[in-house]
């Protein structure tokens, strides 16, 4: 079994955790680079790294790559694109959103999503202010909607939106302590996704 560290990134672990996050988006999910979706990829630094309540993390095996990340931001769902009722419901600024919960494909299954998760949730506990912690997911994404569904609740799912174009979307409120408190059966066994390309579009 690999050893792995995961901890916040600093700025020279910023260009290998880039290549993670636009790995997965060119050959996992299929959509490539789309300013409106994955600006905070290229400017991580300001995204994450400046804000006072905001924090990258990384994954990093025995010699020292980055092969995974998971982040978090105090932007709630914006409106435009989502539903007024959801940026309502989950303003900026008391908000923690989860993002950028990706693997390398070769590090996938070994739990790394999951202790991504317990570390950001952590800290958004720590950092104050924060309600609660929402996150949206690509259900077509293998493994995405099950882990999310083991740790959170469903708010919303687009594919069943009876008032406007359906969406391969669903939105998720994540309770603070959902991956200490074990919320997966232990007959489910359960350590990580399928896939570990989690959330986000």
């Amino acid at each position: 079994m690999r050893e792995y560290c995961i901890r916040p990134a600093r700025p020279e672990d910023l260009d290998e955790a880039r290549a993670v996050m636009l790995d997965t988006v060119y050959r996992d999910f299929g959509t490539g680079y789309v300013p409106r979706w994955h600006g905070d990829i290229i400017d991580l630094a300001g995204a994450y790294l400046a804000p006072a309540r905001h924090t990258l993390l990384v994954a990093v095996d025995a010699e020292g790559e980055v092969v995974a990340t998971g982040a978090l931001d105090s932007r709630g769902p914006l409106h435009p694109p989502n539903p007024a009722h959801l940026a309502e419901r989950y303003p900026s600024g008391t908000t923690a959103q989860l993002r950028r919960i990706y693997t390398r494909r070769e590090h996938r299954r070994r739990g790394l999503a999951r202790r991504l998760v317990a570390e950001l949730l952590d800290f958004a506990a720590a950092a104050g202010g924060y309600r609660s912690v929402y996150l949206h997911t690509d259900p077509s994404v293998e493994g995405a909607e099950g882990f999310w569904r083991s740790l959170g609740e469903v708010v919303l799912d687009e594919r069943n939106n009876p008032h406007g174009e359906a969406q391969s979307v669903v939105h998720f409120e994540v309770p603070f302590d959902a991956v200490r408190t074990g919320r997966v059966p232990a007959a489910h066994g359960m350590t990580s996704s399928p896939s570990d390309l989690l959330t986000d579009r």
